[in-house]
């Protein structure tokens, strides 16, 4: 499980309606305790294979439903993996 799963599970517990004041009051404490108040890393490409990156960039650029901005978002990504 990666970090972003516990935090999200956590955040999602304190909003949840169904559970008990005591759960909320843990995941809080393990938020600020252990995940500086909830705040994960950067989502960066730095750990991943650059040829699936520069894929999913390119499939993004040639996709009819993805919005203008992010396709070019994705064009600007992937200029910069070429540099």
């Amino acid at each position: 499980m990666t970090t972003g799963n516990v935090v999200g599970g956590h955040k999602a517990n304190l909003n949840n309606p169904n559970t008990s004041d005591e759960s909320k009051q843990h995941s809080k404490e393990v938020l600020d305790n252990e995940f500086d108040g909830g705040k994960i890393p950067d989502n960066s490409d730095e750990n991943k294979n650059p040829g699936n990156v520069a894929g999913g960039l390119k499939a993004t650029l040639n996709n009819p439903n993805v919005s203008d901005e992010a396709k070019e978002s994705a064009k600007e990504r992937l200029e910069g993996m070429n540099q």
